[in-house]
């Protein structure tokens, strides 16, 4: 698979947006062998404002994960010199267990099965979008970020992640998709600058391009602020001008 193939598939985008900041300065690991998609990888990622390292092999693999604490790993099955299943039974060994993404071309139930009885925590087939991937990776991070909490709260507002429910004081808070996606990544970003085009593709990810001028933001947040507002939210959405848009206490 080279990166012309990705590209006719629609997988990689010519230009990526604006960097989320929800996890600030994380370190992550692609562990790859195939060069071109190497590089694609690692590019979107930094873009997305990670330290990103990569291992071309099982062995350099092998020695960066006994010598280094990542907070995510991306990790392929097929390897020269060894299996990338051998990878995350050594991360086990070393109590270096969370954050395995597995992307690999093998999509058959048993190789799915093995690497997440493994310890890995999701599973990625070849082809894919880099707007799955970096939302993958969100989702593995949060989960971090969160103790392995599914729950977000400030002020008086509340939000479930798992049965994807919101509630102002114990009263609840009714959103559509969009709406409720949206108010996640700002509450994941309480008092952070979260930019126009960050915000769009965490909501929207492969569509977010459909409106060079963004204008299906404006709209969603419109809807969001009036649903806080009519709710007693404790929190209001602040416009930066020209730049985003910002989470704070009411």
């Amino acid at each position: 698979m080279n990166r012309s193939d990705y590209q006719c598939a629609g997988q990689i985008p010519n230009s990526f947006p604006d960097p989320p900041c929800s996890f600030g300065r994380v370190k992550l690991l692609v562990i790859e062998d195939e060069p071109e998609l190497a590089d694609v990888l690692v590019r979107s990622l930094q873009r997305e404002r990670y330290v990103v390292e990569h291992a071309k092999d099982h062995g350099t693999a092998l020695l960066k994960i006994a010598d280094h604490d990542y907070d995510c790993i991306l990790l392929d099955i097929m390897l020269p010199g060894g299996s990338g299943l051998d990878v995350l039974r050594e991360l086990k060994a070393l109590g270096k267990s969370g954050n395995v993404i597995i992307i690999s071309a093998k999509d058959s139930l048993e190789d799915k099965l093995a690497g997440l009885d493994l310890g890995a925590d999701d599973y990625l087939v070849k082809p894919f979008h880099i707007a799955e991937l970096n939302a993958r990776v969100r989702s593995v991070l949060r989960r971090k970020e969160l103790g392995g909490s599914n729950t977000i709260a400030t002020a008086n507002l509340a939000m479930d992640l798992d049965s994807r429910s919101a509630e102002v004081d114990g009263q609840a808070l009714p959103l559509n998709r969009k709406e409720f996606d949206m108010l996640t990544h700002f509450m994941l970003n309480k008092d952070r600058l979260v930019s126009r085009g960050s915000l769009a593709e965490h909501v929207w990810g492969d569509h977010a391009d459909q409106g060079d001028d963004l204008d299906f933001v404006y709209s969603q947040i419109k809807n969001l602020r009036k649903r806080l507002k009519q709710s007693g939210a404790s929190v209001e959405i602040q416009a930066v001008y020209g730049i985003g848009y910002k989470l704070v206490d009411a």
